[in-house]
């Protein structure tokens, strides 16, 4: 168990959702149940309900979730490796209720052809929702991979869509 981090587990409309905060009480990771990449549970420490971190993360998802936040402004310590920050970024990029495409974010980066890695990148988000990793489909337009699994990335994707005033068809 790690001493230095610790988690609270909050409700949502997609189903539980672990949020951990490091020493700092900085938030570090949102996780859904079954997510792929899903960090083991004795990784994320002691369960304490009190941080700040997880208040304002609590506050803000709610918001979220009602429809009225469309830009999270928590404070995040994501790790990863440079390239996984600057995709990660990116990701925060994306408007509310939009999506772009694996190419386009690769674009956007500077290098074109890193769509693939790119798409590596957007699945190890440890912090879905709040970094709008659901928002990246493929070139087609089609859904693929979501390390919280497609059904969920359909409906936040549909839940954007409805907010934002805009029709599903």
């Amino acid at each position: 168990m790690s001493a230095s981090k610790h988690h609270t587990v909050v409700d949502s409309p997609y189903g539980p959702l672990t949020l951990v905060a490091d020493a700092d009480d900085t938030l570090c990771g949102l996780y859904m149940e079954g997510q792929r990449h899903r960090p083991a549970g004795e990784t994320f420490g002691p369960r304490d309900d009190t941080l700040r971190a997880f208040a304002e993360a609590r506050e803000q998802l709610s918001a979220y979730f009602a429809g009225d936040l469309t830009r999270f402004t928590l404070r995040l310590n994501l790790g990863g490796t440079p390239f996984q920050q600057r995709v990660w970024e990116q990701l925060t990029l994306i408007p509310y209720g939009e999506t772009r495409s694996y190419g386009q974010l690769a674009a956007a980066l500077g290098n074109p052809t890193a769509s693939r890695a790119v798409g590596l990148a957007n699945g190890r988000n440890p912090v879905g929702i709040i970094v709008p990793c659901h928002r990246v489909i493929g070139s087609t337009g089609s859904l693929t991979g979501y390390g919280g699994g497609l059904a969920r990335k359909q409906r936040l994707l549909e839940f954007e869509k409805v907010e934002k005033g805009e029709s599903l068809f």
